[in-house]
């Protein structure tokens, strides 16, 4: 008899396991450029819309804003971004790609094929995957 208690069968522990080990692998790529995967993911939406406000890149993330604020303090001191008061609200902050940090995204480019290189598994499969976790992540979004 099958036992839903059994480790190998927990949906949590696949993701976590499989998280851990594909956020490994994109270390190689991530260490030249200066950056941890979490900074990378707060780059990745600064890459994509800038300037943004914590709370709206912590949305993107799926994250809390106490756990994209240091990230964002971090890639301040490292000279990729800025943080200024919004003009059209005082009480806001801007967060805002800075030359070093737009210039950045030129050597990131080759980060995702090389993570894709280093799974060894075709990217038509990686990319029905994804969407199939995203899928799963928006359902769960909506649970939660």
């Amino acid at each position: 008899m099958d036992d839903p208690l059994e480790l190998d069968r927990q949906l949590c522990f696949a993701l976590a396991a499989t998280s851990r080990e594909v956020v490994r692998l994109y270390r190689p790529s991530l260490d030249p450029l200066g950056l941890t995967h979490p900074q990378y993911l707060v780059m990745l939406a600064l890459w994509e819309e800038s300037p943004l406000r914590l709370r709206e890149i912590a949305d993107r993330l799926y994250l809390e804003p106490a756990t994209v604020s240091p990230l964002v303090g971090r890639l301040e001191a490292s000279g990729l971004i800025t943080r200024r008061r919004s003009a059209a609200d005082e009480r806001a902050v801007d967060i805002a790609l800075t030359e070093e940090g737009a210039a950045l995204r030129e050597r990131a480019i080759a980060v995702p094929g090389e993570v894709v290189g280093r799974l060894g598994v075709p990217v038509d499969h990686l990319e029905r995957l994804r969407d199939e976790l995203t899928s799963l992540l928006d359902a769960a979004h909506r649970a939660g």
